[in-house]
This record gives structure tokens, C-alpha cells and sequence, in this order.
């Protein structure tokens, strides 16, 4: 069958914009607004470009490439590329990328569970949240070819829809907007690099490769159909999210205010400047489905790359699954603080720049048989290695 009907191509749209919508997407847009101010158009540009745009091209890459990462990462050479993805699966898996998660869904949801004794005991409670929140996301993605079904018909409505709510009232609901300096560079500049913080153009490469390995499984389609297919999706999907990026970007500007503190408390707070207490179900929505639907798309990539190569298939996807859930609890645990100042450093402005630099580079092979790769991407690493301990 080599028909995909729209409402196939719309639920993929919405999967693979919740796949991206994850922790750091409830806090960095946000930012963006309280930092810029009355300069939120020029923040909003330089964000979207390390959000929106650098993603979109991440899919087009893999598409190019029919979904095969290890060819993308491997024009770098067999084990320079082996290494990178390697480093790729440990930063979005079980060292920052599902512990932000987790710690992040704790931090915003602990004020609405009812136990108090439980949240009191800090460590217990983060142990025990970690366990409930990783089981879960374990129980939704053990049916790995379910998972683009899943995000697309439920998580994503409900996550679309809550954040909707919230966007909208806090239009109609304005207090005194923020205002920020003059200097137009650096609120770019400043939100140019925070982009670099959601981890989206890894995201695009990873989910995009298991997007088209599902729909492979699911349809009869021959590879250009599946090809034109995924950009339809991607583009509906990142359209949602440079949407959502701009209505939360004015939630900042407008009610961000006087808000200091945990950056995962945020949200939160300015949810409940909105929408007042009776909010609170429509908030835990929003941060839920937010975190859960990155959490089992991350979790999907993470153990079927263990399965495959790291255990070379002599395992099963679901052992492989709980072997990376379990790997993530002990971050999960020691608390959000901790987490986001690993999403930092070293591993985001020096790593994401040899990651844009090899996406548009195999993008040019591709399309303009554009052969040079391995300088182009060394150049980039060391001008950004001279540029951050500058």
C-alpha cells in the first residue's frame, strides 16, 4: 500500500512533536521571554533557529540517509563515528537527557502529591518518584512498534491541548511585562546558545531513525513514499513546536516577573499565575505528558542502540529497555539542580557545534555530493573548544 492517509501523516506529525516537547522545553522557552523582554522577537530568532530550524535540518538529514544514523555518524570514519554515537546515547539516555526528565516531572509535580510524610523525606521521595516515573515510561515503550500510535493519538493531544489552556489564558491575563536591556546581540546571543540546551537537533537525528524504522514495520510503502511522508510529518511537527515556543516565550514576558530560583519551578509557577490553584490538573498534564512522551521516545533509541551494538542482539529490546531505565535511576535520583548544570559545559558548546557541523556537511553530500566531512567537523570542534575556554 503505497497511500498514507492524512490522519497517518498528522498522528506522526504529533508523535514527533512530543518526542521533541520534553524537560527542557518547559523551562528554556520560558527563559527566553524573561530574559529578553520587550526584545522577545529578537530572543525568539535566535532560539528558534537552535530549536526549530537546526531540528528540521536533522530530520532531512536522516531522511537522506534513510533513517541510518550509523551511516550519517560513520562518514567520519568507523570508530570516530562509533565513538560519537556512543557519546550521543550516553548524554541522551541515562546521564543528562532521562534523569532531566525525571528530576524535572518531581520537581514540578511534588506539590500536587498528596502524601506528605513521602515529601518530606526528600531522598525517598525523588527513589520513589524515579521508580513510578521510569516504570512507566518502561510500560509505554516495551511494544516498541506501538510507540508512534501511542504518542500521536493520546500523549500529544493531551500535551497540545493543556499547554494550549495555559497559552492562551496567560494572553488574557497579562500582568506588567518584563523589560530588558538594550543590547540586541546578546539577548541573540544569549538565546541563540540556550537552544543548544533542549538537545533537539540530537533528538531530530535519533527519533527521526526510529520513526522511519517503525513505520517501516507498519506499512507497505517503498522508500520514497516513506521519505515524503516523514518530511510531511516533520514539518507539521516542528511547526506545533516553534508554536508552542513562541506562545510560552510570552507566558515569560508577561508573568515571568519577579520569578527566581529552581529553573524547573518556573513552569509551574507561572501556570499558577494563569490559571490560579483550580489549574493544578491541567499543569500536572502539561508536565507529564511533556516529560513522559520524550522520556519513552529517548528510552526506545537508547535501547535499541544497546541491544543491537552494545550487546550485539543477544538480548531482547524489552531487557534492554529495563537495563536503561535502571541505568538512569541514580541521576534521576540525586536531584534537578545537579542534572541541568551537566546539560551545560563542555558537552553542549563544544559537542552540539560538531553536531551541526557534521548534519549540514552530510546534508551537502547528499544533495550536492559534497564529500569533505572530517575537516569541516574538526575545524568546528576547535574553534568552539578555543571559544569556550576563551
Amino acid at each position: 500500500m503505497n497511500n498514507i492517509s492524512r490522519w497517518h501523516i498528522i498522528s506522526t506529525g504529533l508523535a514527533i512533536f512530543s518526542m521533541f516537547f520534553g524537560a527542557g522545553d518547559l523551562i528554556y522557552p520560558i527563559m527566553v521571554g524573561v530574559t529578553s523582554g520587550q526584545h522577545n522577537l529578537i530572543g525568539l530568532a535566535g532560539f528558534l533557529i537552535t530549536t526549530v530550524l537546526l531540528p528540521l535540518a536533522g530530520l532531512v538529514a536522516m531522511i537522506l540517509f534513510d533513517g541510518d544514523y550509523k551511516a550519517f555518524f560513520n562518514r567520519l570514519g568507523n570508530i570516530p563515528g562509533q565513538l560519537l554515537i556512543a557519546t550521543c546515547m550516553i548524554i541522551i539516555g541515562p546521564l543528562i537527557a532521562i534523569p532531566r526528565i525525571t528530576t524535572l516531572s518531581h520537581t514540578m509535580i511534588a506539590p500536587f502529591i498528596p502524601w506528605e510524610i513521602l515529601r518530606t523525606i526528600t531522598p525517598f521521595s525523588s527513589a520513589l518518584f524515579a521508580f513510578i516515573f521510569l516504570g512507566i515510561t518502561f510500560l509505554a515503550t516495551y511494544r516498541e512498534n506501538k510507540i508512534v500510535d501511542l504518542l500521536g493519538t493520546i500523549v500529544s493531544p493531551l500535551l497540545l491541548i493543556s499547554l494550549a489552556i495555559i497559552i492562551i489564558k496567560g494572553f488574557f491575563s497579562q500582568s506588567a511585562p518584563i523589560t530588558a536591556g538594550d543590547d540586541l546581540l546578546n539577548i541573540f546571543q544569549i538565546n541563540f546558545m540556550r537552544g543548544y540546551e533542549t538537545l533537539d537537533l540530537l533528538a531530530a537525528i535519533f527519533f527521526a531513525s526510529i520513526v522511519i524504522k517503525i513505520l517501516r514495520q507498519t506499512t507497505e510503502s517503498n522508500i520514497k513514499t516513506l521519505a515524503w511522508f516523514g518530511l510531511q510529518a516533520g514539518l507539521l511537527g516542528v511547526f506545533l513546536l516553534a508554536l508552542v515556543y513562541i506562545g510560552m516565550s510570552y507566558l515569560g514576558v508577561n508573568h515571568g516577573a519577579e520569578l527566581a530560583g529552581n529553573a524547573g519551578e518556573i513552569f509551574r509557577e507561572i501556570s499558577f499565575r494563569v490559571l490560579g490553584g483550580h489549574g493544578a490538573l491541567i499543569i500536572a498534564t502539561a508536565v507529564l505528558m511533556a516529560c513522559l512522551s520524550t522520556s519513552i521516545a529517548l528510552g526506545a533509541v537508547v535501547a535499541e542502540y544497546f541491544k543491537e551494538v552494545i550487546c550485539k542482539n543477544r538480548i531482547g529490546f524489552v531487557t534492554s529497555l529495563a537495563l536503561v531505565m535502571l541505568a538512569s535511576i541514580p541521576l534521576s535520583i540525586y536531584g534537578l539542580g545537579a542534572v541541568l548544570s551537566l546539560t551545560g559545559g563542555i558537552i553542549t558548546y563544544v559537542g552540539y557545534p560538531v553536531m551541526i557541523a557534521l548534519t549540514f556537511a552530510n546534508i551537502a553530500y547528499k544533495l550536492c555530493n559534497f564529500r569533505p566531512v572530517v575537516v569541516p567537523v574538526l575545524a568546528t570542534f576547535v574553534i568552539a573548544l578555543v571559544s569556550y575556554y576563551r
